[in-house]
């Protein structure tokens, strides 16, 4: 197996598939990643499940972000919000930090975060897909965020200097890198000493039946690429960071039962039954701190 070759086809996938969302963006819901919704008790629930560009699961910003949060934000700006979670509340962003957002994608969590650290700090995304940055410049220009910029990477590649920012966030991305060891070793090394790593991801109890782990849509929808959340605690450990906690925010039976649907069913090999995806796949509120 060509691990190299088969990381490419993997990074192009996904580059096709959000590249190409974010030239057909035209409605307020979308295909993308997961979004979480808060029950009646505050527990958080996720409302809808990753999905391939083809699939017709609808996605509202509103279920994760404060509605004041994201009141005045531009309609282009919300309608590619494709995350599974708020990794900017999650932070706890001080005024003046510099924040880095692996897979910045629109640019919505660089907006939010660039409000909270205020024009004192900096906010970088970085984000593979031209297409998404080309939506995010034009983005940051109707908004006048001046605190913001966008820069194109890979981030397994980060081009972000040697401890330089100050927090870590991310919303549903690190999940499809196909090398996530590397994503927190990079993570680890743009992080000043001091530093949070506060991401919102899709992980899984155990591991994906290989089926599922092969199949490129999958990985481009958040699903494949999900890792075991114990391997995902150690992959952060093993880089060097500590105090690691994971919060996690399960799924509701409807959306279960559509992503079964889905994803399973076209791919089940003959014979073989379903796996409980109630039991293995979920989002996560993820910290970690790179110590002093």
């Amino acid at each position: 197996m060509d691990t190299k070759q088969d990381d490419r086809k993997i990074h192009e996938a996904v580059r096709q598939h959000y590249g190409n969302i974010a030239q057909s963006v035209k409605n307020k819901y979308l295909t993308g990643c997961c979004t979480p919704q808060p029950s009646p008790s505050d527990i958080s629930v996720a409302g809808s499940c990753c999905s391939p560009a083809s699939s017709s699961i609808t996605i509202d910003s509103n279920s994760i972000y404060d509605a004041e949060d994201i009141r005045n934000l531009p309609e282009d700006v919300i309608n590619l919000s494709l995350g599974c979670g708020d990794p900017v509340t999650l932070a706890s962003l001080l005024p003046g930090q510099t924040v880095l957002d692996l897979g910045a994608g629109g640019g919505i969590d660089c907006f939010l975060a660039a409000k909270r650290v205020g024009l004192a700090g900096h906010v970088i995304g970085v984000d593979m897909t031209p297409q998404m940055l080309e939506k995010a410049w034009a983005n940051k220009e109707k908004i006048g965020a001046d605190n913001v910029e966008f820069r194109l990477g890979e981030i397994e590649h980060l081009p972000v200097a040697d401890n330089s920012v100050d927090v870590v966030i991310s919303n549903c991305v690190i999940n499809l890198s196909p090398d996530k060891l590397q994503v927190f070793r990079e993570a680890f090394r743009v992080l000043k000493p001091g530093g949070k790593f506060a991401v919102s991801d899709i992980v899984t109890e155990g591991p994906l039946p290989e089926y599922i782990k092969v199949s490129l849509d999958e990985w481009a929808s958040c699903v494949a690429g999900a890792l075991d959340i114990q391997e995902y605690l150690a992959g952060l450990k093993s880089a060097g960071f500590d105090k690691v906690d994971v919060k996690p925010m399960y799924f509701d039976q409807a959306t279960i039962d559509e992503a079964t649907e889905q994803f399973i069913d076209k791919h089940l090999p003959s014979g073989q039954s379903k796996i409980d995806i109630s039991k293995k796949v979920f989002s996560a509120k993820i910290t970690a701190w790179k110590p002093l």
